[in-house]
Parts: C-alpha cells; structure tokens; sequence
C-alpha cells in the first residue's frame, strides 16, 4: 500500500483483513471494545499513545514507552497499521500522526471508523483476539510533522505559515476556557475538526473538492505550511490528517497545543 495514503474504506479493510502484515487498532473506549470491535483488533487505550505533564496534555510518548506499546502489538517495519475509533477518527488519527513522527509511515485510520464498519454490515465481534508475538520493534522521535512552541513564536508573522484551530468556536474566541488563558493563537483560522466530516455518511471524510474549496475559502491552501493544533492534538490531528489526505505536502501537529501555549505566561493570545 502506498504511503501516501491516510484512509482506506471498510470494504478495503475488508479484503486485507487476512494478511499476517495488516494490524489493526481499536481506539474506542474500552467499554465499547468489549462490546463490539472490528474482529481481530487490538485494543489500545489512549491514555497509552500520549504523554502528560500537567498542566501540559497530549505531549509525544517517550521513544522506549512507545516502542514498548508497538512491539507488545507485534508491530514490525513491515506492518501496515489500521487504526480506529468510535468518534470519526479523533484517537485514531493522533495515534497515525504519532507513527508518523517516530518513522512508521504505513499506518492509515478506517475512515469512519466503528460507525462505517457497523452501519454497513461488516461482522463485528466481542472475541479479544489471542495476544500477538511481541516484536523488539525499536523507534525514535523524528522532527517530521511536529510544531514545537517556540516555531510558532518565530512564526506568528509569517505570511507563509498559518495556524488552523481545530478547536470549537467558543474555545477559539475565548467563551470557553480550558487553560490559564482563554483566545487562540494570534491569527490563527477557525476551522474545527468536525466541519470535514459526513454526519449523514457514518463520519466518514467528506469529499476531496468539498473541504478544499472550504480550505482556500479560509486561506488555508497548498502553498502554505499548516500548522493544526486544538487543546491537546487529539481533535487536531484529525484535521492533519485530513489535510495530509488532501495532498498538502507542508503539515505539521503541535503537540500539546493550547494545554501548552495557553498555560505559558508569556504566549500571545487572541480572542
């Protein structure tokens, strides 16, 4: 499968199901995974893909933490991770971007998640699969597709570069607030993290053309780099995502995001 590719669709997960190289990753709660999961999938709990500090939320996993979690699932280079949830791709897509930063590239979300796979009749099951042979799959943080806070500092006036708040609209304009300051990041453009989903087509991304001329509605286009934050890159990396899907080459995550800049004393901010 190509690299490039963020989203595949459940009859094409379908299909792939039987290979030894496909792994595929449940993100929804774990109440909802003893339920009812795609079959085969592994269960993996958020709270284990992010590293806190607090007052700092959504921080990049440690690389033995990380690579302990990968090799625990049987995670090779060779593996081509699948990964969901039951919220249209929030945890799913946090959980690819952080593959993407520590240098795994094969890794894609179900797009729609658990809502696409159930509501069109693909077989769902309670069964936890048998643990798989852990690997001594052994990574490290990369600088790819992250934004540190210090780069958005230097960049605030950057006409190249533009910050996309991923966040509800009462969080960006300040009615609703989640840290010691309450705004956005100066200039950044409001486009939250649901407005690319089909809520009438089981979440699954909208079409192409449709967020696009959304995008460059919002000056959000191409020939910038995009930096995507929310409160904690969870909601955000969702929209990298969609944005990398999109074929902008230029994107970048903030890890901790708002939990950071907006608990930082000496952070700008715009309401």
């Amino acid at each position: 499968m190509s690299q490039t590719k963020y989203l595949i669709g459940p009859d094409e997960l379908e299909t792939l199901r039987g290979n030894e190289n496909i792994v595929i990753i449940d993100l929804c709660k774990a109440k909802q995974y003893a339920q009812a999961h795609i079959p085969g999938a592994h269960f993996v709990d958020y709270i284990n893909i992010v590293k806190i500090d607090k007052p700092v939320m959504g921080l990049l996993p440690d690389n033995e933490a990380f690579s302990a979690l990968l090799s625990s699932l049987g995670v090779t280079k060779k593996s081509l991770i699948v990964a969901y949830d039951d919220e249209g791709g929030g945890c799913a897509a946090r959980f690819v971007w952080t593959l993407h930063v520590f240098g795994h590239e094969t890794a894609v979300i179900l797009n729609g998640g658990l809502h696409s796979w159930a509501n069109e009749g693909h077989t769902l099951s309670n069964i936890v699969p048998d643990k798989p042979e852990a690997s001594d799959y052994q990574l490290k943080k990369t600088h790819r597709h992250t934004a540190t806070r210090a780069f958005i500092q230097t960049h605030l006036d950057d006409d190249n570069v533009v910050f996309l708040d991923a966040r509800s609209l009462a969080e960006y304009n300040g009615t609703k607030r989640f840290a010691d300051k309450a705004g956005h990041i100066p200039g950044a453009i409001h486009y939250e993290w649901t407005e690319s989903m089909n809520q009438n087509n089981n979440l699954r991304r909208l079409p192409a053309e449709d967020i696009q001329q959304r995008l460059d509605a919002l000056g959000i286009s191409k020939d910038k780099e995009v930096v995507c934050y929310c409160q904690s890159h969870h909601r955000s990396a969702y929209s990298w995502l969609v944005l990398k899907s999109l074929g902008y080459e230029n994107v970048l995550g903030y890890p901790g995001s708002w939990s950071e800049w907006g608990n930082h004393p000496d952070m700008p901010v715009e309401t």
